[in-house]
């Protein structure tokens, strides 16, 4: 059995963190020269997003696409054997043509892009990362690298572990020198988590590739000019010299940012603020060289390391984004993905998965500083702010309080859908479906510390779009907290006629002028089967449209009915809803206008996991299983389909029991085998035609 640090779980949470502040630190300077960053912005030493009128937080290839590919480890079984096959099959399920996880720049541009039509016309990885189909340039850019930490964080001390898994992934799409860069920076990675000799890591990540390799050969150069120079800048220079984009072709050529990297280290070995400082002054590919630096140094350093500069984690508060066809794992936070992964690597040993906190709540701040997504709402900032404190043996956030009177409340809330700025997200859409629904069962555990001075008056908090995309404030019943005293707070989510539910959180307010003190947030928490109707709501806000994953050709708000649906070849479809939803009911009124078949899917766990019921040109009304490349039909019978008749769908999945009723004809499937879904969020799907539907209702089975 393999060895896990005692501290594993706490060096996730900093790699985790040190990836994120890495990237949305270079992100909105990526692609600039080292001339131009110092020319307009000088050296980077702290985020430069305001500077830029950027949001900080943004979809971002370099955390959608880590955090989404190691998830084939749980769709295809926790194996150190995990293949290249296997990793394109993930890609396949998660990943939205044109739209979510990677940039589409186009066949022959993007070298993801490229590897994903190869997948999708049949070839089969490692073949579609391979340079006997892709050609060299392509297959040497960056990508396989910026995508490998994920694989180094469930493989701790394990370097050699580490450079196979990445080697795997990194050859769906890519090839050559590529693969070793991306090979040698998990082992690196890995192998961080027993060491902070900087040296010893290139020595153990230089053991997995080829002594001749360009990679290596670039880091002797880069470790030799670090010897003869003090300064950085003059390395930055023989880099550009020798290894400068004028010498490597393509658009982003893995070598001249591997390069930036290996200085960046060696020039900062202790220290993480230095290290960003040097790889994102350096410029090229900055959100990726600084999101593998901050990972290697974020497990290296752990937590006390990116604590030790300026404030990385408060702007942050934990979040990030990943769009991926599961729109119910974007809108996220940097807690839920260590445990994820931490989870993996635990299990990856051969040892049991690690026990979720607090009995599995969304919210339980158990990793020191965590917020996991809380701030304090706009507009209540001199009123409060946050910590992480201990609490009963694990931790809490502390909702700290002051000058609260009867209209000045104070709020913190976290995000549950896609934010505001998601309009002016460039390049990086995001595809995401609101986390928490009407129907659902919110829950939330306050203490208030016997050393406050007099009752607080404390509340659920939703924050829900309107009419006209703003966000505005629903609360539930207040309830008193005296000095001492612990309540929980519960609320039956209500329906809001078809908007999403954008933030939740507490709101605290007071009779009296002058309170202060602090109030603790155990857990926050939600449970139960959504019961909603999904519609276009009234207004001309389009966040009801945005709360659909988008996997069709078209998806238009532009007719009479709410949903209607187009796909010109093949299958597509668009998903509401999250892997929390287990048994429910669904009902809808859909018209086939055209197309091979159409109807509703069920426990939908990405494009290709899901159970279908659909009606079909052959007069079938059948449940499938779609499992990855194998569609089972699990029941079928005659069915008289006409198109453009509307269609009264009543279905179910309750158990291992799957139900439907289209028209007046019945259906029923019973799957046992191991290969069943038991969670997944909902969907409508559509075959070389176009599909429509005014209204989907989710409710308890």
């Amino acid at each position: 059995m393999t060895r896990i640090p005692e501290d594993y779980l706490e060096r996730v949470y900093a790699g985790v963190l040190g990836k994120l502040i890495g990237v949305y630190l270079g992100r909105p300077i990526e692609g600039w020269s080292h001339a131009r960053i110092m020319r307009t912005l000088g050296p980077i030493a702290y985020y430069v997003h305001e500077r830029l009128g950027q949001p900080l937080v943004v979809t971002d290839d370099d955390v959608s696409g880590t955090f989404t590919f190691v998830r084939a480890l749980d769709d295809h079984g926790i194996s150190p054997e995990l293949s290249a096959e296997e990793i394109g099959k993930t890609w396949l399920n998660f990943i939205v043509g044109g739209r979510s996880t990677l940039w589409w720049g186009g066949n022959g541009n993007s070298t993801e892009h490229t590897a994903w039509l190869n997948l999708k016309h049949g070839i089969k990885a490692p073949a579609s990362g391979a340079i006997a189909t892709n050609g060299k340039i392509i297959a040497e850019q960056i990508g396989a690298q910026i995508f490998i930490d994920g694989w180094a964080l469930v493989a701790p001390g394990q370097p050699h572990l580490a450079a196979r898994l990445a080697e795997q992934a990194a050859r769906v799409s890519h090839d050559g020198e590529a693969v070793f860069a991306a090979k040698l920076w998990a082992a690196m990675e890995a192998a961080a988590f027993n060491t902070t000799d900087v040296d010893q890591l290139l020595e153990t990540g230089l053991s997995v590739i080829p002594a001749d390799s360009r990679i290596a050969r670039l880091i002797g150069d880069v470790r030799r000019w670090r010897g003869e120079n003090a300064d950085w800048q003059a390395t930055r220079q023989a880099i550009e010299n020798h290894y400068g984009y004028d010498k490597y072709p393509g658009i982003c050529h893995v070598v001249p940012n591997h390069a930036l990297m290996i200085m960046a280290i060696l020039y900062a070995p202790d220290d993480f603020a230095r290290a960003q400082t040097i790889v994102n002054t350096s410029g090229w590919d900055t959100d990726c060289n600084a999101g593998n630096v901050g990972c290697l140094m974020g497990i290296m350093l752990g937590l006390e390391g990116l604590d030790a500069g300026p404030d990385w984690r408060g702007p942050l508060a934990d979040r990030l984004l990943i769009s991926s066809a599961d729109g119910g794992n974007a809108v996220n936070d940097a807690v839920r993905v260590s445990y994820h992964l931490a989870d993996l690597g635990v299990r990856l040993a051969g040892r049991d998965g690690i026990e979720p906190p607090k009995d599995g709540a969304r919210f339980h701040f158990s990793l020191p500083g965590s917020v996991q997504g809380f701030r304090p709402q706009k507009g209540t900032e001199t009123r409060v702010r946050l910590s992480n404190e201990p609490f009963a043996g694990a931790r809490a956030l502390a909702i700290h309080y002051k000058a609260l009177a009867e209209g000045q409340p104070a709020a913190v809330t976290t995000p549950t859908f896609a934010p505001p700025e998601v309009g002016v997200m460039d390049i990086y859409e995001l595809m995401a479906t609101p986390l928490l629904s009407p129907g659902q069962h919110l829950k939330a555990r306050l203490v208030a510390p016997a050393s406050n001075q007099g009752t607080v008056a404390a509340r659920l908090r939703l924050s829900v779009y309107d009419e006209d995309g703003r966000l505005r404030d629903v609360d539930c019943a207040r309830v008193g907290l005296a000095p001492g005293s612990a309540k929980t707070l519960e609320w039956r989510v209500p329906s809001f006629d078809g908007q999403p539910i954008g933030a939740v959180g507490i709101a605290l307010g007071a009779n009296t002028s002058g309170v202060e003190g602090k109030v603790l947030l155990d857990y926050l928490r939600w449970d139960g089967s959504p019961d909603v109707v999904l519609r276009r709501p009234p207004g001309k806000s389009d966040f009801w449209h945005r709360a659909w994953v988008n996997a069709v050709d078209s998806f238009s708000d532009r007719f009479a009915e709410s949903f209607r649906i187009s796909q010109a070849r093949g299958e597509g479809m668009i998903i509401h809803g999250t892997r929390d939803w287990t048994d429910y009911r669904v009902e809808t009124e859909c018209v086939l206008h055209l197309g091979d078949f159409g109807g509703v899917a069920l426990r939908v766990q990405g494009l290709r996991r899901y159970y279908g019921v659909r009606a079909t040109r052959e007069n079938r009304l059948e449940i499938v299983r779609v499992r990855d490349e194998e569609v089972k039909v699990l029941a079928s019978t005659p069915f008289d389909l006409a198109l453009e008749k509307r269609m009264q769908v009543t279905a179910s999945a309750v158990g291992n029991i799957i139900q439907a009723r289209v028209d007046d004809v019945d259906i029923e499937a019973r799957d046992e085998s191991e290969l069943a879904f038991r969670d997944g969020g909902i969907g409508l799907v559509i075959a070389s035609g176009a599909l429509s539907a005014d209204f989907v209702a989710v409710s308890p089975p």
